[in-house]
């Protein structure tokens, strides 16, 4: 397969993956083991490319919730009594709880990453969660995200740390599960999972990318020494394949959840892990 193709692969596999509740992680790490793949995990160009289609999912999420954003910024009421409870402020009061703990577990989140077993196990723990919160909070008391209060935003932010340090988690499980748990609806928990990440993606990609890119002597860095234009006309594939079919799968997902659960993704997930622990055996 030509690199150009292998781009576009890997950007539907992110863009589908990114922010349905099944981990993208995961899903590239598999991917690069098919056999008309045979992406070697060390290979410091491919590790960019990830970090780069990543970001192009991420990207539209700002586009497709345009409207609502602007919303909130307007409505957003300073430093009075209310702001504490605002979407804006719930937003990046989980992004921090978030960011903290998982700047500090960086080095036990960069092993996790090539640890595939982690991976099979975080992708069936996760399901299993996912099915029985589903399945048992039936009667949520937030309907939707403008009614949330700080200490839901924070729970939910203290939850989304364990998809930074178990990669196979997915942040988009642990964002929905946690909501639920706290009381939101699906939709409000769904809904809220899309805001926290801009934020939460677009600075952990940033990071990643900034790492990436400063290369010092050969060994830090992990972006290559010369990028052709062979490259950068791989890298844009993946970039802008990513973006596109991530933003219709976040139209498509949003559109899901106000007639299903999440149960269909949470069986997913544990046949999935399930498959992955029995090839590592």
């Amino acid at each position: 397969m030509t690199d150009y193709l292998l781009a576009a692969f890997f950007g539907v596999i992110e863009g589908v993956t990114e922010f349905l509740p099944v981990s993208s992680t995961a899903h590239l790490r598999l991917a690069k083991e098919l056999p008309f793949v045979h992406i070697p995990l060390v290979d410091p160009y491919w590790k960019m490319f990830d970090i780069v289609i990543q970001l192009g999912a991420v990207l539209c999420l700002p586009i497709y919730f345009k409207k609502r954003i602007v919303e909130f910024l307007k409505s957003f009421p300073g430093f009075r009594r209310e702001a504490l409870n605002h979407p804006v402020t719930l937003t990046m009061l989980a992004f921090v709880v978030t960011a903290g703990p998982a700047f500090l577990l960086t080095k036990l989140i960069s092993h996790n990453l090539e640890n595939t077993t982690v991976m099979g196990l975080s992708l069936v723990i996760g399901g299993v969660v996912m099915w029985v919160v589903d399945v048992a909070c039936t009667k949520p008391r937030t309907q939707d995200m403008t009614g949330m209060n700080w200490q839901q935003s924070v729970w939910i932010g203290a939850v989304q740390i364990l998809s930074a340090v178990f990669p196979g988690t997915s942040r988009s499980m642990s964002t929905i599960a946690a909501g639920q748990t706290a009381g939101l609806s699906r939709y409000a928990a769904l809904e809220f999972s899309f805001f926290v990440s801009i934020p939460t993606m677009f600075a952990a990609t940033c990071y990643d990318l900034l790492k990436t890119l400063m290369h010092h002597g050969g060994a830090a860095g992990l972006a290559p020494l010369v990028m052709t234009a062979h490259r950068w006309v791989t890298l844009g594939i993946g970039f802008v394949v990513s973006f596109f079919v991530a933003w219709a799968v976040v139209a498509w997902f949003m559109a899901w959840v106000r007639r299903r659960g999440f149960v269909p993704f949470a069986a997913y997930r544990v046949v999935i892990g399930a498959l992955i622990l029995y090839w590592l055996r």
